[in-house]
C-alpha cells in the first residue's frame, strides 16, 4: 500500500514541527500547512533537515480562510489540527483574534474533511479548557472552565470538532495535550522562560507565580500520543487526555531547570507576568488512563526521572548558541 499522506496544520510551530518529523519518520506522506508570510518562511521546518525538508509539501495559507484549507485538505487521509492561537496573555488584548483562528479555523479544517471524506481528524485541544482542577487527577469528564479567552475559544473549538463527528459521522478525535514542553518552544512558555535566560547567564529569574502546579510532558510523547490516536478507531468522538500523571509547581520546576543547569540563580516575581487573578490555572493534573486503555500509549518522560531527563534535552538544545540566538531571554514574550 502507499503511504497515508497526512496533513499537519501549523507545521511550522513547536509541537506541530516535531509532529511533522515523527511522521516522516514512520513513513508517511506528509503535507505541512503553515501560515502564510511573504518571506516564505517555514517556521521550525526551516530547521529540520535537509533530506525532511525535501519530503514534505509545504502549503502556505492561513488556516481562517476556507479555500486555502480546502486545498490544504484536499488529497489527505488524515488531518492533524495543531493550528491555533495559544498565547494566553495576547489572548487577553485580541480575543477576537482567537475566536477567528481557533473556532473558525477548526470549522474550515472539519467541514473541508466532510467535504473530501478524509478517514481521521486529530483535533488539538489542550488542558486549559479544565481551568483550575476541580479534582485531581483530571479526567475526559471534568467540568470545562475558560479562565482565558484562549480557553474558552478551544471549548468552542473543540464543541466545533465533535459536532461533526455527533451530526455527520465525520471522523473525529480530540487529543488534549497537558503542557507540551521541549526543543524548539516559543519564550512564552514557563520553561522556555526559564531555561532561556539562565542559558543567556541571567541569575536572577523573572517569572509570575510560582504557586500554580502543571502536569508536563515532553514533545516526543505528545507526538507519540498524536499517532497513537490516529490508528484507533476507537478513539472517534472522544475527548483524549494526552498527560504524565505527574504533577509539580512552577517553582519547584524552576529550582530543578537550575540544578540541571548547574546554576545558581534567585526567582524574582515579575508582576506584567501574573495573570489576573480569576484567569490563572492553579492545578492541573492530568489523568492519562483512557489513552493508556485505547491504544497502549505510556509517557517515556513520565515521573520526576523522566522530567529530569526531558528538562536535561530541552537545555542541552537552547545552550547551542544558534538556537539561543533565536531568542530574547530578556524580553518578556506573550
Amino acid at each position: 500500500m502507499p503511504p497515508l499522506k497526512a496533513l499537519v496544520t501549523g507545521a511550522d510551530g513547536f509541537i506541530g514541527s516535531h509532529l511533522v518529523q515523527s511522521l516522516l519518520d514512520s513513513g508517511f506522506d506528509v503535507r505541512a500547512f503553515c501560515i502564510y508570510n511573504s518571506s516564505g518562511s517555514w517556521g521550525w521546518l526551516d530547521t529540520l533537515s535537509v533530506d525532511a525538508r525535501s519530503s514534505i509539501q509545504v502549503i502556505l495559507g492561513d488556516i481562517r480562510d476556507p479555500t486555502s484549507v480546502r486545498e490544504a485538505v484536499r488529497g489527505c487521509d488524515c488531518v492533524f489540527h495543531l493550528a491555533a492561537l495559544i498565547a494566553i496573555p495576547y489572548s487577553y488584548s485580541a480575543p477576537a483574534s482567537y475566536v477567528d483562528t481557533n473556532i473558525h479555523g477548526t470549522l474550515n479544517i472539519v467541514q473541508a474533511a466532510r467535504d473530501f471524506g478524509v478517514s481521521r481528524v486529530i483535533h488539538t485541544s489542550t488542558s486549559e479548557t479544565y481551568g483550575s482542577a476541580q479534582f485531581v487527577p483530571i479526567t475526559e469528564e471534568h467540568p470545562l472552565v475558560g479562565q482565558s479567552p484562549y480557553a474558552a475559544s478551544k471549548i468552542g473549538a473543540d464543541q466545533i470538532a465533535l459536532s461533526y463527528w455527533r451530526s455527520f459521522e465525520t471522523p473525529v478525535a480530540v487529543l488534549r495535550p497537558f503542557n507540551t514542553y521541549g526543543p524548539r518552544q516559543s519564550a512564552r512558555a514557563v520553561i522556555p522562560t526559564i531555561i532561556s535566560q539562565i542559558a543567556a547567564g541571567h541569575r536572577r529569574i523573572s517569572l509570575g507565580a510560582l504557586s500554580p502546579t502543571r502536569d508536563f510532558n515532553y514533545v516526543t510523547d505528545t507526538c507519540a500520543a498524536f499517532m497513537a490516536i490516529s490508528s484507533c478507531d476507537s478513539a472517534l468522538g472522544q475527548v483524549i487526555n494526552s498527560a504524565s500523571n505527574f504533577e509539580i509547581s512552577i517553582g519547584e520546576t524552576a529550582t530543578l531547570i537550575a540544578d540541571v543547569m548547574h546554576a545558581e540563580v534567585e526567582i524574582v516575581s515579575d508582576e506584567q507576568r501574573l495573570r489576573p487573578e480569576g484567569s490563572e490555572v492553579n492545578r492541573l493534573f492530568g489523568d492519562n488512563t483512557r489513552l493508556r486503555e485505547l491504544t497502549g500509549w505510556a509517557p517515556s518522560y513520565g515521573g520526576l526521572d523522566g522530567f529530569r531527563r526531558g528538562l536535561e534535552h530541552t537545555a542541552s538544545w537552547f545552550l547551542e548558541p544558534a538556537n539561543l540566538a533565536r531568542y530574547r531571554p530578556a524580553h518578556y514574550c506573550v
